[in-house]
């Protein structure tokens, strides 16, 4: 048996594996730190995504898989930027760190229009390739803003904090509609964490910071 297949426990009639576990204590500890403007979230980061291709491996979910190559560039991408600043996004506290800033309107228009193109051709791809997923279009969606909610970070966006609210939301109704209970939990934590998030982050903003 590989580690992978290890189970701990069962919940809801559902097997919790270790990998399940790793992944969401990676994930939570990524956006914890995030959430708290730690530059370190990038290093937790990394490991997260190795576990996500483990993990997306293990179920056979090979969509996700294909996504995780993007992920670990927006991440190598997001650890430069918050650490490389230019002049002008320099932070009020430490030169050597990015400032928190905002979409303009224009561009969160913009960025919910590709959202929604992008996910309706990513849920058809799925719906042609994979038509044993339940939920294609959700999926896809989900997966999308998943995305858009890594570069915003990686930009030090404000906005990003709604991106995965939205996505903390979709995903508890998604994993509930498959029967899956552990999954839930685990988003619903990733949700307060978000709330908490969005309120830190604009006060450093206002901040310069």
């Amino acid at each position: 048996m590989e580690w992978t297949d290890i189970i701990l426990f069962t919940l809801g009639g559902r097997p919790v594996l270790l990998i399940d576990l790793v992944s969401s204590i990676l994930g939570l500890t990524c956006v914890f730190l995030a959430g708290r403007n730690s530059k370190y979230n990038f290093w937790v980061g990394y490991l997260y995504t190795a576990a996500l291709f483990f993990l997306f491996w293990n179920k056979s979910l090979y969509a996700s898989l294909l996504l995780q190559p993007i992920s670990l560039a927006i991440n190598i991408m997001g650890h430069w930027r918050w650490t490389h600043p230019r002049e002008e996004e320099q932070s009020s506290a430490d030169a050597k760190s990015l400032k928190v800033s905002m979409l303009s309107w224009p561009e969160r228009a913009l960025a919910i229009a590709g959202v929604l193109i992008v996910a309706f051709l990513w849920g058809w791809t799925l719906d042609s390739l994979f038509p044993s997923d339940p939920h294609p279009y959700l999926d896809s969606c989900v997966t999308v803003m998943i995305l858009l909610a890594q570069l915003l970070s990686a930009l030090k966006k404000w906005d990003c904090w709604i991106v995965w609210l939205l996505v903390n939301i979709s995903q508890i109704a998604l994993h509930l509609s498959v029967g899956n209970v552990f999954m839930p939990i685990v988003c619903s934590l990733y949700l307060i964490n978000g709330i908490w998030s969005l309120y830190s982050w604009m006060k450093l903003y206002r901040k310069k910071q």
